[in-house]
Formats: structure tokens, sequence, C-alpha cells
């Protein structure tokens, strides 16, 4: 990357951020003044928790988007400790006190637990702070703010609830606010939907906290009844100079921390917020288009950090802020930039600019947090979920409304009890999987454990090992096991002593190694041709096993396997049940396209899957010698040596490999099934006809070669008359993985 290009990479990223530092300073300014508010503690405590999140926080966090403020979640908190207290200043010594905890936290890695969020339950949380903030931003859009913007719970100090506020607000509806609020709406949607507008690089809310500020003050001008008054505007606390200004900062009181009545406050908001902001962490995380991941335990540093700031400058406890950081990531915030902008404009404006902020109507603001609510609670998201299954769906919707109906750590809580709920009833119903496994030695039962096997699967695995028919053949697997209860361990080991033997089931064990008491791995079933399988199975059956194995190897579901263990018990004598005389392709291995394993199959491979002298020799060997009772040869399609041949055929003045006199002689005897309308065919076809033209001269191959195999030995052509083997012919298609017999080539079975 060019040193220009690089620059204006980082200016361009850097404008964004600022862009999107003021769209969230605009969202945070009511969250600043209202969550103070709704706590009963000084204003000025949320704007100095906005500033410290923003920047403080913002400096330490490795979180790109996300941002931290005052807590609404901690509301309740901060007025029941500020109560008992008796003054604010005592209770910022219990935010210093919370703040130590979460870098306690953070140092001692405890972040490790966001990892442990259900996905439905974040995404429910994110669609929950969508619903409340609409809900309770509407009263403000049309001029009702008897509640501060920051009171998020469902039941409220004056005994109404949010629904009980819609009904009220409609009975104090303000044309004024209303007109202002609406139209703020309006105006921050069309500036995502107009192309022009959005182009311009101007945040909307920024034009319609303008726009809305100046209709309120010319409407005011005008004497009009429709100019809304300073209970409906932005309070920013007013310094009369600097000194002022210090005066509005309630700072910590030392002396509190000799009061033993703060830590048990301080355990309370350190460990709430920390489970905030990991949550919220993980929420803004999951909607950033760049899925930037932040990491957990610094986020605790980060925000302990912060915590002690604003406890020491009679700030309110500080968390990380889905509302926040859903409107950075929605403005198009890259970096921290963004937050440390958004910090530094809380400050700023309230240094420098606290007359002109408190012109801003609220019903400006409110429509501002509206649109930032639906974009989390889209009907999309709704869709999505319910789209996904009942198991994700339910633990979403039961976030959701225990959210919005209580507040968001219980809410959260029902979510995750509703969550594991769903678990322990997958993890009940599917405790293990159930497969009958059809090895040439046998049928094989295979109980496959799940990962997790806790007391609540006991009954189900249970019912499993006694479903074995008596003399059966069990596998108990548990390779992917990590843990199984003891109660569990118990039932397989009285299993394995007492019922197995008493019903003669042949029991092995896999995957056990020594991690389990009393259960070792033991595997009393043979996984490959014995002497005894291979005189009891009719070529038939042999047949019948590799079009078995074959739909296990095209359907993804081979059989499991000891390499180890085969080598071993193959290693003094082999007694295969079938010869493949097949193509030496390297997409087309016998033992991989039937699923057989060591000792099962002889394999004769040759270009073409021609028949020599060697190559009946070979079969001879197989069949007279070793016993084997199924003779088969299998060509495939796209077979590179039969297109050679095919062009060596057609076209003799110009040989594929004139150098290669052996590999010409293949090709020679391939090319004796070349007909001449095949010749004229290849002339005239392209592509996928070309290719049909060269499978059939595959096809026409291996019946030519069963054929000659046939002819070229006595041996086999009497065996397969008398039924004592058989002789068949199969074509593989490389594409799909199926073999096709040809039933012309079928001889004793």
């Amino acid at each position: 990357m060019s040193p220009a290009h690089s620059s204006g990479r980082l200016f361009a990223d850097a404008a964004a951020d600022i862009r999107a530092g003021v769209v969230v300073f605009l969202v945070a300014v009511p969250l600043c003044l209202g969550v103070p508010m709704a706590a009963r503690a000084p204003l000025f405590s949320g704007i100095i928790a906005g500033v410290v999140g923003g920047v403080v926080v913002g400096c330490l966090s490795g979180s790109r988007t996300s941002v931290s403020g005052g807590s609404p979640a901690l509301i309740a908190i901060v007025a029941a400790q500020t109560a008992a207290l008796g003054q604010f200043e005592a209770f910022g010594a219990a935010v210093v006190v919370a703040g130590m905890l979460q870098i306690g936290f953070g140092l001692l890695r405890a972040g490790f637990i966001s990892a442990f969020f259900p996905t439905s339950v974040i995404k429910g949380l994110l669609a929950a702070i969508g619903i409340i903030i609409m809900l309770k931003q509407l009263p403000h859009l049309i001029g009702y703010d008897i509640d501060p913007v920051g009171e998020m719970a469902f039941n409220q100090p004056d005994r109404e609830t949010t629904f009980s506020d819609l009904r009220n607000s409609l009975r104090y509806f303000l044309p004024g606010a209303a007109a202002i609020g609406v139209g703020s709406l309006l105006l921050v949607i069309a500036w995502d939907q107009i192309r022009p507008l959005r182009r311009t690089g101007i945040p909307g809310p920024l034009v319609a906290v303008c726009a809305g500020a100046a209709t309120n003050m010319l409407l005011r001008q005008a004497g009009s009844p429709w100019a809304v008054g300073p209970t409906h505007l932005v309070a920013v606390p007013l310094a009369d100079g600097p000194g002022g200004l210090l005066d509005l900062v309630r700072v910590c009181d030392f002396a509190s921390f000799a009061d033993p009545r703060i830590y048990p406050a301080a355990v309370t908001i350190g460990v709430i917020a920390s489970l905030e902001s990991l949550l919220a962490i993980e929420a803004v995380d999951k909607i950033d288009p760049r899925q930037q991941r932040t990491p957990p335990n610094r986020e605790l540093v980060a925000q302990g950090v912060g915590n002690i700031t604003s406890g020491l400058l009679g700030g309110l406890p500080i968390s990380a802020a889905v509302i926040r950081g859903t409107a950075n990531v929605n403005a198009g915030g890259r970096s921290r930039l963004a937050t440390v902008t958004h910090g530094s404009l809380l400050l700023g404006a309230v240094l420098l600019l606290p007359h002109w902020m408190n012109e801003i109507p609220l019903a400006t603001l409110a429509g501002i947090l509206i649109k930032t609510g639906y974009r989390l609670a889209s009907p999309r998201r709704f869709h999505q979920l319910w789209r996904e299954g009942h198991s994700q769906f339910v633990p979403f919707a039961a976030t959701v409304a225990a959210i919005v109906l209580t507040d968001l750590l219980v809410g959260i809580g029902i979510g995750f009890a509703c969550s594991i709920v769903f678990i322990l009833h997958a993890n009940y119903r599917r405790p293990l999987t159930r497969s009958l496994e059809r090895h040439v030695a046998g049928t094989v039962i295979r109980l496959e454990l799940a990962n997790q096997v806790t007391f609540l699967n006991r009954a189900a695995i249970q019912r499993e090992l006694y479903a074995v028919p008596p003399g059966g053949a069990l596998v108990i697997d548990a390779t992917n096991t990590d843990f199984i209860d003891p109660d569990v361990v118990d039932l397989l080991a009285d299993f394995q002593q007492a019922a197995a033997p008493a019903r003669w089931v042949q029991l092995s064990l896999v995957g056990f190694g020594e991690r389990f008491p009393g259960l070792h791995d033991a595997i009393r079933f043979a996984e490959h041709a014995s002497e005894e399988v291979q005189r009891l199975t009719s070529p038939a059956e042999v047949l019948e096993r590799l079009l078995e194995g074959n739909l296990r190897f095209r359907t993804g579901n081979p059989l499991k396997r000891d390499p180890a263990r085969q080598r071993a018990a193959t290693a003094a004598s082999q007694h295969p049940l079938a010869v493949v005389i097949s193509c030496i392709d390297s997409r087309s291995p016998a033992e991989a396209i039937f699923d057989f394993g060591l000792g099962d199959i002889f394999g004769v491979r040759l270009a073409g899957n021609g028949i020599s002298p060697d190559v009946v020799g070979s079969a001879e060997y197989a069949v007279a010698i070793a016993k084997a009772r199924l003779v088969v040869v299998v060509g495939h399609t796209r077979c590179e040596a039969i297109a050679a041949a095919v062009a060596e055929a057609c076209q003799p003045e110009q040989p594929t490999a004139a150098d290669c006199q052996s590999l010409r002689a293949i090709f020679q005897e391939i090319g004796r099934v070349v007909s001449e309308d095949d010749c004229r065919g290849l002339a005239a076809a392209g592509g996928d006809s070309r290719q049909q033209i060269i499978d059939a001269v595959s096809r026409r191959n291996v019946v030519r070669a069963v054929r000659q195999l046939l002819e070229a030995s006595p041996v086999i052509r009497r065996q397969a008359a008398e039924r004592k083997i058989g002789v068949v012919g199969m074509l593989y298609d490389v594409g799909d993985g199926g073999v096709e017999v040809l039933a012309e080539t079928r001889h004793g079975v």
C-alpha cells in the first residue's frame, strides 16, 4: 500500500469515527442526564460518567466499537445505596472499590464467562433494548416528559409502567413537541435513505438536533403556543464560571472508605457492572460488520479504571452500554477514536456550550433514539430466529419479553435459564448416537456417546444398552466424549461386568482410555475378513457388502475402524473377500470407494483396467489360492487413460505417447472397443457430449475386460459357472461417487 493511499485511508477512518462520535454524543446526552435523574443522583454525575466512559475507558478498552457510560441497570442500586449511606459522596467510595474489584476480575481472567452467553440470549438482549428504547421514547416524542429519559425499568418509581406511560402520554399530548419529534424522526430516517443526503458526510442526527432546536427557538420568538418550554428541553447543569464548575463536582468522600457499609454495595456494583459490560461487548461485537472481537479481560480492567476515576470525581457507576455501542456501529464507527470523540464532545459541550445544549428539545432526541431502537429490534431479527428453530427462537423470545417486562439482568437470567432447559432437553433426548454397522465380519451396533454425558442421560443410555439383542455385538464409543457423570460410569461398568456376559452381548469399548475408573478400551469384534468369514460369505453377499460400502462412501458415513488394530490382526495372514481390478486413477482407490479396510480386498490396478496375463494370473491367485469369493472389474467416468486411448484410436497419425511403447500397447487394447461412430461423434462434439462418448467407451471397456478375463482363465470361468465365485463389472462415477453394476457382466451372482 502506497504512503499516499495509507494516509488517505487513515483520514477516511478518522472522519468516519468523528461523525460516529457526534452521533453517539447526541444519543448519550439524554442518557447522561436521565440516568442520574432516575437514580435521584446529582445531574452532573451522569455527565462525569459519560465523559470518563468515553475518554478514559475508550482509551484503555480493546473494543473498537463499544461505548461506556452511566449504567441504567444500576439505577435502583444507586438510589438505594445513596439513601442508605446518607450522601452521594460516600456512594462514590463504593464505586471506587467496585472499580478495584473489576480490575481484579480482569487480572484473574474472569472475562471467559462471556464465551458462555448463548447467541439467542445476546440477540434477545439487543432486540429487547431496541423495544424498550422505542416504548420509553414514544411519550417523549410527543411531549410527555414526566419520567427521566434514561429510566429503563418496566415498573417505575411513580408506580406507573412502561405501558401505562404510553396511555398517559396520549392525554398530555403537546402538538409542538410532537411536530418537532416526528419531524426529527422522519429527518433521520430520510437522511439514511436518500443517497445525496447520506453522501454529504454530515450526520443526520446532528442535522435533526440543529433543525429541532432552531424550529423551537423560532416558534418561541414568534410567540407560538406550539413552542415547548424548559421542562421539555435538555437541562445541562449550568456552571457560574470555572469555580462554579468545580462546585458541580461531588468529589468522593475518602473518609467513607472506613465505613463497612460501602463494601457490600461495592461488590454488587462491581459484579453487575461487569456482567452488563461483558453482555454489551458481546452484543455490539455481533452487530459489528467488521466482526472485531473485544478482549473481555482487558475490558474488565478498562471498566475498573473507569469506575475508579468516575467514583473519585463523583460520577455514576460505568458499564459498557448497548444503546451507545449500537449507535456507534450504525453510525459507521471504526475505532476507539469515535468513543473518545463522544466523551470529548460531552465535556466540551458542558464547558463551552451549556446554554446552546439546553435549547435542544427532548422530542428531537427521542426521535434519534427511536430510530436506533428500531434498528436493534428489526422484524428481520425475529424472522431470522424463527427460521432457526424453537431451540433458538424460544430463548430469544423469552429474553425479549423478560427484559421488557422486568429489567436487563432479570431478563438475561430468564433467557439464560430457558437456553439451559433446551440444552438439557437436547442432551437428554440425544445423549448418544446409535448406528448399525455392517463390517465384513458381521453386524455391529455402535453407540457413540455425546460430548457431555450427565446423570440426566442415564435412563436413555440404559434403555439403549438393554435393547441390544442377546448374542449381538455392541461398541460403546467415547472418542468424542469429554465428561461422563459417575452415575453413568457405574451403569456402563455394571453392564460390562455383569449384564453383557449374562446376555451373551459381545461388548467393546472405544475411546475411554484410562480416563474413567473401571472402564478401559477393549475391542471384541473383528473389523477385517477372517478365514471363517471368507468361507461362510457367498459371492452375492460380498457384492451386497461392496454396494453397501459404496453407499456409505457416497453419503459420507464410513465405518469407524482402528488401522493399528487391523494392521496387527492381518499381519500373520489374510483372507480377503474380493479381488478388484481397477484403473490406476488417483480418484478411485478400491478400499475407499467401497469403504473396506485392511485385509478385506485384493487390489489390482493398471491404466484403463485392462486384462493382461499378469492381471489374469493375479486374479487366479486371489481366487484359487487365497479363496476370494468375488472378482470385480471397475472402470470409471472421466478416465484420462480411456480419453488418450480414444484419441489415439481415432487419430493414429498423432500418437499421444510415441516413445512409450508399453503404454501404446495398453491404448491399442482399449482401442478395440472404439468404433467409427465414436470418432465421428468426437470430431463433431464438444464439452459434455464429448465426455459422454468417452464414458460410453469406458463402459464397453469394462464389459470387454470381464469377457477377456473369463476367456483367459478356465479356473475363474469354471468357478463362476459353479457359483463358487462371482464375476462382475462396475462403472464408478468420479462425480457423485456411486458405482453402477453392469448387468451384462454378472456371472455367478
